[in-house]
């Protein structure tokens, strides 16, 4: 799953920290061809700018964001359960774009649209602040290593920039595998005095139903592995 850049547009004249690496190099053949297909459904360019929900999906509903979506499995699943929800995700991975775009159209989801490009970029460019319902940031990587830990997307300012773009009562929901990174977000949105924890202070959150069990998480679980949720409101 690829993770977006944490530095503000403004600041691209300095060297600029990233949290995501685009991997994988260029799309197959079927992959280009999926993609250039279902771009007019489901396709939203950032340089269009500002965009109005209502507009985009001709109709008023609570709008879900999510960030770095892999290969879209688990969006199109939620989407094609929430029917009464719009859902909008955000990926800089091609290939992971392209096959969400694929899924999307063969079960006949049609609540859903995706930027493919960096969701510090479209947050300040083109999504309507103070609007959405939730935000969702699942399984991001974690960065291991000490020295890599300030690429971590989840830092004080993405907590802000997240919080900007939700309306009151929305909530910023997190999931990850990696312990010492779901410290580390607790650590970072215990802080933010505009958050409240949905679980109560200092608590992770039971994972919620509307968050499918993706094939990953599973492969986990047999392992051993734990999982951690983290909601917070605004």
């Amino acid at each position: 799953m690829q993770e977006q850049n944490t530095e503000t547009p403004d600041t691209t004249k300095k060297r600029t920290i990233r949290s995501f690496v685009v991997r994988g190099g260029r799309m197959t053949e079927g992959q280009q061809k999926n993609y250039d297909a279902n771009w007019a459904i489901y396709g939203l360019n950032l340089e269009e700018g500002r965009i109005d929900y209502t507009q985009v999906f001709g109709r008023e509903s609570d709008v879900v964001l999510e960030v770095g979506f892999g290969m879209g499995a688990s969006l199109v699943e939620m989407a094609k359960n929430a029917p009464e929800k719009d859902f909008i995700g955000i990926e800089v991975h091609p290939p992971g774009v392209a096959k969400l775009m694929m899924l999307a159209k063969e079960e006949g989801v049609t609540n859903i649209r995706v930027y493919c490009d960096d969701a510090i970029e479209v947050m300040a460019q083109c999504l309507p602040q103070k609007t959405a319902s939730a935000f969702q940031l699942f399984f991001p990587d974690p960065w291991h290593k000490k020295k890599h830990n300030k690429r971590r997307i989840v830092q004080p300012l993405f907590a802000q920039q997240v919080a900007n773009v939700l309306k009151e009562g929305g909530y910023f929901h997190m999931a990850t595998d990696w312990q010492p990174y779901a410290e580390h977000m607790m650590e970072v949105m215990e802080e933010q005095e505009n958050y409240t924890n949905a679980a109560g202070k200092g608590e992770y959150h039971p994972r919620p139903e509307w968050r499918p069990l993706t094939k990953f998480e599973q492969r986990g679980e047999r392992l051993g592995h734990g999982v951690w949720d983290l909601i917070y409101k605004v």
